[in-house]
């Protein structure tokens, strides 16, 4: 693997980061300033709380983009091992809205599912770092990590929260296609994966209403689908360049939470199609050079953990944006940098400070 990288790589992701940071401050503030005055006597209730995450965030994303990055390998077990405690933290605390998501630390609330993405991550690339050779002979060994998978997914699930372990599923797939696990095995982790998905929806009351309501949307437009319906008018409305930000009509009290899992149709009312579009060249950019930082990484648990970070983000904006647009089933993804919400926008701004790390190629003992 080469280990040249264009010196700028680091910079250009940086540049893009701060920028998707910015517009996702400004969105938020629109998409929520209604619902903070209902809710909380205060506009900019929600802004306030985003910029001191950001504000939490980026000095995080700086230090990771100096720390060596093989230091993570070190430490991969550990961070999985506090991933978990976390997790069962969550599923003994106090239920808020009728789910076990967060852990209270002091005057802080934080979501272990989202630091899970990053942790599983991080673990995942060691471990196929270190027993590619043995998986390549017999994808057995794989068994260790689709078992903690499991359990990593079950407690997530336990929360509850489908999206989450389907993005996890995905990630692992995708780092063992690009290990060289054969085609076959994959292929039956993948049946197997999807099996399991639709069990946990038809089990559910709620998640099979969601996916019955998605086959047929317009059968109850003011019941189950309502989020969806009211998204989708929201999309429709905002025409070629939108309405304006702070425009957006679908926003005051029609579509339920619109700062967080339904942010996107707020983006496509106010900027239109013009201005959505140019968003997703942001994030193609930004994937981009998260794909040429793993090609060029000058080792396979960089190039795995880089990978793994790409596909991670990618694959959660494009469900975000899918659902929303009602291409796939409802479910509670969030949309990188843009939707409300400390636990993820510190996850993905600690990926970006690792990817970063990566491009300048900074190991230990490396210099």
């Amino acid at each position: 693997m080469s280990v040249k990288k264009p010196p700028q790589t680091a910079t250009h992701l940086l540049l893009i980061v701060l920028g998707l940071c910015c517009m996702g401050v400004v969105l938020i503030y629109s998409a929520s300033a209604v619902w903070a005055h209902q809710y909380f006597q205060d506009p900019m209730y929600f802004l306030k709380k985003q910029i001191l995450w950001v504000g939490l965030g980026f000095p995080c994303l700086l230090l990771l983009s100096q720390v060596p990055y093989n230091r993570l390998q070190e430490w991969s077990h550990v961070l999985l091992a506090f991933t978990v405690l976390f997790l069962a933290a969550a599923l003994l605390s106090r239920p808020v809205s009728g789910a076990h998501r967060w852990v209270q630390l002091g005057i802080f609330q934080f979501q272990p599912s989202e630091i899970a993405k990053l942790t599983w991550v991080i673990y995942l690339a060691d471990y196929l770092d270190r027993h590619r050779s043995r998986i390549l002979r017999n994808t057995r060994a794989l068994g260790i990590p689709l078992v903690l998978l499991g359990a990593l997914g079950g407690l997530i699930l336990w929360e509850p929260d489908l999206g989450t372990p389907v993005l996890l599923l995905l990630v692992s797939l995708s780092l063992f296609f690009l290990t060289g696990v054969r085609l076959r095995p994959l292929a039956l982790l993948c049946a197997g994966g999807a099996a399991l998905a639709a069990y946990s929806v038809w089990s559910v009351p709620y998640r099979r209403m969601r996916l019955l309501r998605f086959l047929s949307p317009d059968s109850d437009s003011l019941g189950t689908g309502y989020q969806l319906h009211q998204a989708l008018l929201a999309v429709g409305s905002g025409g070629w360049i939108g309405k304006g930000i702070g425009s957006s009509q679908l926003k005051l009290l029609y579509l339920p939470t619109p700062y967080t899992d339904f942010i996107f149709p707020i983006i496509a009312e106010e900027l239109g199609l013009l201005g959505s579009l140019g968003i997703l060249v942001l994030f193609a950019l930004l994937v981009a050079l998260g794909l040429r930082i793993a090609k060029n990484a000058p080792d396979l648990f960089g190039s795995l953990l880089a990978s793994g970070i790409t596909l991670n983000l990618t694959y959660q904006a494009v469900i975000h944006i899918a659902v929303t647009l009602g291409l796939l089933p409802t479910k509670g993804l969030s949309l990188p940098f843009f939707s409300y919400g400390g636990s993820s926008l510190i996850s993905t701004l600690l990926s970006m400070g690792i990817l970063m790390n990566i491009a300048k190629g900074r190991k230990v003992g490396s210099g």
